[in-house]
Order: C-alpha cells, then structure tokens, then sequence
C-alpha cells in the first residue's frame, strides 16, 4: 500500500526491485527513495523482535544481521547491534568522499511534502554531498558502500563480545542463535557460527528457517535445525520461558 504508485508506475514487485531498479534520473530514483525509507521509519516494530528482545532479557546477548531495514535498533541499543550491510537509517556520500553517515527520518519525511505527481522529487529536492557535490546514497552495502569509523566501531563491538564470552571465558555456553538467515551472504553469519561451534566446546548453534536444510553433519550433538514460521517459533519460545 505504501508503494503503490510506484509499483503502477514501474511495475515493482517488491520494495527491493525499486531499489536495484535503473532510474532513468536521481530526482525519480530519490523519489522512490525516500517513499521507501519514510515506509521503513513509519512501519510498526515486527512482534518477533519484541518476542526476541523478551527472550533475551537478562541475558548477556549482541545482535549480529544482515537486515537493513531499523527494525533492530527500535528493541535493541546501539552497543549490542552490528548492522553488517547498512541501514537505511542514514544515508552518504555516493563515493564516498569523507567519513560521515546522515539520518534519514527527518530529511525523508520533509521530501514527502515536495513530491511532484507523487513519485518524483524536484531537482533542489534530491540529496548531495556537501563536499564534492555527487548525490547522497542509502547506506546500504553496494560497491560504494562506506566501511567507515561507524561500521568499524559496530565490528570490533561485535568481536569484543565474542571474546569477552568465548575465549575469555571458555567454560561459560554460549549459544549462537540464527534466524531466517539466506544463502546469499553465508560468510556473514552463517559460516563464521559454524566455524565457532567447532573450535568451541561449549557454544551450541541453532538455526531457526522457514526453508527447509539441516544442521550440518560435523556440528552432531552440538546444533539444532527447526524448519517453521520465525513468527510463531519466538512467540512459543517467549511463552515457554514465561512460565
């Protein structure tokens, strides 16, 4: 419904086709743009991230994903997440040229107002760098993608926790918790848990999908594979807990 025009328009399928879609210029590329990120913002927070967050309460926890769409960083605090792929939270500098994020409520809400035929920004509208002049971006990962001071700080936050709860303190279990991840960027998540469950004695790995795979034959007796709905997976998980 959000879209709607846009899918008239272009005949989108999905908010992603709009944002790998070639415009044919930026003011109807950020047109879609910022409708796509002024969803994002406006969008209610998803039940299973408030099933997950209570899951997790007074547990030592860090959210490692690949999602790019805020949805984390409403349950979660800023110390306990790495958005490895961006975020549609801020957007930078096409090449990029220096060092800096930019949030993107406040900005896409005010280029709403300004929408011409409803799906096209003015030319005054579309967002460029201060400094060299190139049009801003979502930050989200593509060839240009900014690895900056920010990403960086998220990384080694990341890595500090897997330290500070693996190594450091080897009798301690751990357990590493995937959910719905795909197989497009497995070297993300994916490989590098079950890399750990390996090495590690006392780290236990659960994978929660809707596809249908298994726990992968040298992880015997330290995984656990459970095909379903993440929905109603966390929800029976949270009531469990609760009682």
């Amino acid at each position: 419904e959000a879209l709607s025009l846009f899918r008239e328009h272009y005949g989108f399928r999905s908010p992603m086709d709009g944002f790998y879609h070639c415009f044919s210029s930026y003011e109807e590329q950020w047109g879609y743009y910022s409708q796509y990120i002024r969803f994002l913002w406006e969008a209610p927070t998803g039940q299973p991230y408030l099933d997950l967050k209570e899951i997790m309460s007074g547990k030592p926890c860090f959210v490692l994903t690949t999602n790019i769409d805020m949805q984390f960083s409403r349950v979660f605090s800023e110390e306990q997440i790495c958005t490895f792929q961006g975020e549609f939270r801020f957007i930078q500098c096409g090449q990029p040229c220096h060092d800096a994020l930019y949030d993107t409520e406040t900005m896409t809400a005010r280029m709403s107002e300004h929408l011409t035929d409803s799906i096209r920004l003015p030319s005054e509208m579309v967002p460029r760098c201060a400094g060299c002049g190139r049009v801003m971006v979502p930050w989200v990962r593509d060839d240009g993608f900014l690895e900056g001071d920010f990403w960086k700080s998220q990384i080694n936050r990341y890595h500090q926790f897997l330290r500070h709860w693996i190594l450091e303190q080897p009798d301690k279990k751990v357990l590493l918790l995937e959910l719905g991840v795909g197989e497009m960027t497995p070297a993300v998540i994916k490989l590098p848990f079950w890399e750990m469950t390996v090495k590690n004695r006392n780290v236990f790995y659960a994978c929660l999908n809707q596809e249908e795979s298994h726990a992968p034959e040298h992880l015997r007796g330290k995984s656990l594979y459970l095909q379903g709905d993440l929905a109603e997976i966390l929800k029976e998980l949270r009531n469990l807990l609760s009682r």
